[in-house]
């Protein structure tokens, strides 16, 4: 269930994240609104993995595996360039998530 809910997290963070690609600055008002949902889900999300899983784990998920699908969403549906460099960039924050997961959960 931990893994679940920090799936939600995740998902939360990178769906603000891209909300806030539209927000134009906070100057647009339903992408500004969904960037603040989706943190606010985000972070309550992230709060309740804490509870079960230890900080530098639950932290290291959430942020790389977040990093890597916002870069994704960015070179495949917004139009950023996809570069060799950027691929193994992407390869190497989800290697560090796996190994940093492999001291366990706890």
């Amino acid at each position: 269930m931990v893994y679940a809910t920090l799936a939600g997290a995740i998902l939360a963070e990178v769906l603000g994240t891209t909300a806030m690609k539209y927000s134009d600055g906070f100057t647009r008002l339903w992408p500004s609104l969904g960037t603040t949902a989706g943190y606010l889900v985000a972070f309550f999300l992230l709060a309740q993995t804490l509870k079960t899983m230890s900080v530098g784990t639950a932290y290291a998920i959430w942020a790389g595996l977040g990093t890597a699908a916002v870069a994704a969403i960015g070179m495949v549906f917004i139009g950023e360039a996809v570069t060799a460099t950027k691929i193994i960039g992407l390869l190497l924050v989800i290697a560090g998530v796996v190994v940093l997961n492999l001291g366990g959960a706890h």
